[in-house]
């Protein structure tokens, strides 16, 4: 089925949303509640498929977990309480929970084979295999460096890493197996990287410290954790669809609730900022030991914006966005240091060019990155849109058509579901413009 995308109405958008909770936070709450003692609650947990892959795949490691639409209550089985799977584990689609549970098994006392789509298949995993063999881990991989994949756990000693790639999934498998490990180790980051993991682990009760400059963590290995209480904050990296949509479209005033503003992931605000966006924050608190708040979004034109290598890592979710935005701006924009977005659940770069170009977008695709000439105006191509297996290329399309002068149609959009299931009907909300065909 082809899912039919409608223009903005004529005043704009507006309303009030709560949109789903963080993906990389619900992920991190089921791994750690696993690996903790006792009972650990989960509210406002984000139901899209990667996350139900994680929790699929703690279950056939012999966790009992029992979902009430977004409560969740894992009953933890304390560090090395994994049981031998009967089966391959099954990671779907989803790069977080592939890349982190390498860590989260390498140190258990089991083998343990993981598969995924063929999208998944496709994505580079050395860069979290290599690394952990500093720990003493044994993980194989198919000759190309991809899934199928084989943990041999086993014993690991404390190591001191510098990583190569600035990558929240591979720093969080490697402090995970570092849990396993005797004494401290020490991880570098390349760039600092989103730090949920870090968060989550000392609210459960490890010994994890980031040094002052940013980049150097050091983790105690062999920690008890106590299962606890978590209340996921929203997904920003969901919420930046429709604050993108609001800054694009004249006459739109939106505001959405009890989102997180974890500092490595609010870069989507800066960013727009920067632009010349209208967009304010009132704090919340969180008991999680997460930031979160009310961001709220006015429309206002925008001007061109330069972004490099360090600007990456808060907003690599969302650059196809700023591309997005970048398209509707007042001059030329150039993003670079962005070559991570190659290897995501498709090649981002890629597709975001070969998509924006659909509407009469120029954009000139670089190794690394992207160069928009903004214009207030576009000249729609085709109205044929595809979000080519990929849940943020799908929400680009979708905000994207908002700004067409016709109907445009979205081809495989159930990719959607895989972080936002709910998506179209809270866009519905605020335009009132999206049905099916």
């Amino acid at each position: 089925m082809m899912k039919i995308l409608q223009k903005a109405p004529k005043n704009g958008l507006h309303g009030n949303l709560t949109v789903p909770g963080d993906k990389s936070i619900s992920h991190r709450a089921l791994m750690i509640g696993a690996i903790s003692e006792g009972k650990t609650v989960i509210e406002h947990f984000l139901c899209g498929e990667d996350c139900l892959s994680t929790m699929k795949a703690l279950q056939d490691l012999g966790v009992k977990i029992v979902r009430n639409g977004s409560h969740v209550e894992v009953e933890g089985v304390g560090q090395t309480g994994f049981k031998q799977p009967e089966k391959p584990l099954d990671m779907g689609n989803s790069g977080t929970t592939t890349r982190l549970m390498m860590g989260l098994l390498a140190g258990q006392n089991l083998d343990a084979k993981m598969e995924g789509d063929s999208s998944l298949s496709k994505r580079p995993m050395k860069r979290v295999s290599e690394p952990l063999k500093k720990f003493g881990a044994k993980v194989e991989l198919s000759d190309q460096g991809t899934l199928p994949a084989v943990v041999h756990g086993k014993k690991l000693h404390e190591a001191t890493i510098k990583m190569d790639v600035a990558s929240a999934q591979v720093k969080s498998a490697l402090i995970f197996a570092a849990l396993y490990a005797d004494g401290t180790s020490t991880i570098v980051e390349k760039l600092p990287t989103r730090d949920h993991t870090e968060i989550m682990l000392r609210a459960f009760g490890a010994d994890v410290k980031t040094a002052e400059d940013g980049v150097t963590i050091s983790v105690s290995g062999k920690p008890r954790l106590k299962g606890r209480k978590v209340v996921v904050p929203s997904d920003i990296s969901s919420a930046a669809f429709f604050i993108a949509a609001a800054a694009l479209i004249p006459g739109s005033e939106t505001t959405f609730e009890n989102v997180s503003l974890n500092p490595t992931r609010t870069g989507i605000l800066h960013v727009l900022c920067k632009m010349g966006g209208n967009v304010s924050i009132v704090p919340d608190p969180n008991e999680s030991g997460e930031q979160s708040g009310t961001i709220r979004v006015k429309y206002a034109p925008l001007r061109a914006i330069e972004l490099a290598e360090e600007d990456v890592p808060s907003i690599i979710d969302e650059l196809p966005l700023v591309a997005m935005l970048a398209a509707s701006a007042d001059g030329t924009s150039k993003i670079t240091g962005a070559a991570e977005l190659r290897v995501k659940e498709t090649d981002r770069i890629a597709v975001t060019v070969q998509e924006l170009r659909k509407f009469g977008v120029e954009i000139e695709e670089l190794e690394d990155g992207m160069i928009i000439k903004g214009r207030e105006n576009w000249n729609v191509q085709t109205q044929k849109l595809d979000s080519h297996g990929d849940h943020r290329i799908g929400m680009m399309d979708a905000i994207a058509a908002l700004k067409a002068d016709c109907e445009m149609e979205l081809e495989n959009e159930a990719a959607i579901d895989i972080s936002y299931p709910t998506f179209f009907s809270d866009l519905e909300k605020i335009t009132g413009g999206v049905k099916n065909d």
